[in-house]
């Protein structure tokens, strides 16, 4: 049963990586230097759906070491 938790975990662990370095960065340090004045910017369209996958696979990530952890 370990086994397939393991399993579970390296492939979530890989999507949840990629849902990360998918998403759109912030301005960085240009904001700090008389950057872009845009404070809070909506999520719109695939970049929405991104950032919803992203919390959901942590989620499941996470519930997923608790269950290898407790079951072990």
């Amino acid at each position: 049963m370990q086994f397939y938790f393991n399993i579970a975990l390296i492939v979530l662990a890989v999507l949840l990586t990629a849902a990360i370095l998918l998403q759109q960065r912030g301005s960085g340090l240009g904001g700090v230097f008389g950057g872009e004045g845009n404070v809070f910017e909506t999520r719109r369209g695939v970049e929405r759906y991104l950032f919803v996958f992203t919390i959901v696979v942590a989620i499941l990530f996470l519930g997923v070491a608790v269950a290898n952890i407790l079951l072990a």
